[in-house]
C-alpha cells in the first residue's frame, strides 16, 4: 500500500517498462510531443513515494502532478498533452471534457487490454509483474 505522496519538482509520467509497446509510445510522445515531465518506469520509480500501488501502475499509465495528485490512463495522456504547450495543449484540454473524455476512457482501456497484439507488443505484457521474464522475487516471500 503506497503511503502519502511526495511533492515532486516536475510532473512525471510512470508507465510500465517491460512493455515494448508502452515504451514505444513513450518514446514517441518523448520526441513528437516533448512534455515538460520526467518519464520513468514503474519497474525503476520510487512507487511509495509517488504514492502509486504497483498493481495500479501495472495496468496503466500513470501522471503524478508536483502536488501529488495521480492521473491514470487517458487523464495522463491528457496531462502529459497539456504539459507539452502549444497545440498539444489543447488537444489535451479536449481530453479532459466530456464526452471526449468518456470516449478517450474507453478507448485507452481498449488498447491497454490489447497491447500485447499491438506493434511492439510482446507476450510480456500480458503477464502480472512477477511472473515477467527477469522478474524479481516478491517482496512476500
Amino acid at each position: 500500500m503506497p503511503t502519502h505522496p511526495v511533492p515532486v519538482p516536475v510532473p512525471v509520467l510512470v508507465y510500465d517498462g517491460d512493455c515494448a509497446f508502452c515504451t514505444t509510445s513513450v518514446n514517441v510522445l518523448n520526441r513528437w510531443v516533448r512534455p515538460r515531465c520526467t518519464v520513468t518506469p514503474w519497474q525503476f520509480a520510487d512507487l511509495d513515494a509517488l504514492g502509486i500501488a504497483q498493481e495500479r501502475a501495472e495496468q496503466e499509465v500513470l501522471w503524478v502532478s508536483p502536488l501529488g495528485t495521480v492521473y491514470g490512463g487517458a487523464q495522463a495522456v491528457a496531462k502529459l498533452l497539456l504539459s507539452a504547450g502549444g497545440g498539444w495543449a489543447w488537444l489535451g484540454g479536449l481530453l479532459t471534457l466530456p464526452p471526449v473524455r468518456w470516449i478517450a476512457h474507453g478507448a485507452y482501456r481498449l488498447i491497454a487490454a490489447n497491447r500485447t497484439r499491438l506493434p511492439g507488443g510482446s507476450p510480456a505484457c500480458a503477464l502480472p509483474a512477477n511472473r515477467r521474464p527477469g522478474a524479481k522475487a516478491s517482496k512476500a516471500l
